[in-house]
């Protein structure tokens, strides 16, 4: 059994979609964000960087994993799923794409985020910094989708990674317009039952704990 400790962010759905698309049994514990619980010594035993999402493997006796993209290869190789291959080159593109999103699309969409969202002033230079590297981004990536349905081929981790961070583009105020290849591909991994019921994973934040999460962010307090 796998316990996963998320919030609904683009990290913590890569998580639950990559659990969902696997078939294993997982608990969720759902780590409220806008009260610091991420911060608590109980989790930072889990996760030393008290960030989610993070999940503890109790059938390796209580193995923790955290970073996101370490626990989708880890989940992978305990189950040998293909979603991540095993053929030495197609495991490398693979893993090529994977670090593409974690290099990136995350960190520079996530400042996007923030400077579009959550600054307590507006800074135009950050803002058009970070949504014109973000859009550049979603153009490498259109143009790897040219001819191929998937990240590196077949849809695997890669694609698990990347595809809750470009689903919510308008968020950071960046569009996907001329970008067809990319929108094909959002709207293909958007059908997967499996996709479906993990960004289902543990549940939206109401409007109070939205509330209390941005004014505890934009006081340094997160």
């Amino acid at each position: 059994m796998i316990d996963l400790y998320t919030a609904p962010t683009p990290n913590g759905w890569k998580a639950s979609i990559m659990l969902e698309e696997l078939g294993l049994p997982y608990d969720v514990r759902p780590i409220r964000l806008h009260e610091g619980e991420q911060k608590e010594p109980w989790f930072l035993r889990i996760n030393p960087n008290g960030r989610i999402p993070a999940i503890v493997d109790r059938d390796e006796g209580d193995f923790p994993v955290f970073e996101s993209g370490a626990i989708l290869i880890y989940l992978a190789e305990k189950t040998g799923s293909a979603l991540l291959p095993t053929e030495r080159k197609r495991r490398s593109e693979t893993l090529q794409w994977l670090m593409f999103q974690m290099g990136g699309v995350g960190p520079m969409q996530g400042q996007a985020n923030v400077f579009f969202r959550y600054a307590p002033e507006p800074i135009p230079y950050a803002i058009e910094r970070y949504q014109k590297e973000t859009r550049r981004l979603y153009e490498v990536l259109n143009g790897r989708l040219a001819d191929r349905e998937f990240l590196a081929g077949d849809y695997s981790i890669a694609d698990i990674a990347t595809w809750p961070w470009v689903r919510i583009h308008a968020w950071a105020g960046v569009e996907t317009d001329g970008l067809d290849h990319l929108n094909r591909w959002i709207e293909t991994i958007r059908a997967r039952p499996a996709v479906e019921r993990g960004v289902a994973v543990p549940g939206e934040l109401g409007p109070d704990a939205q509330r209390v999460w941005l004014e505890k962010f934009r006081a340094g307090r997160l």
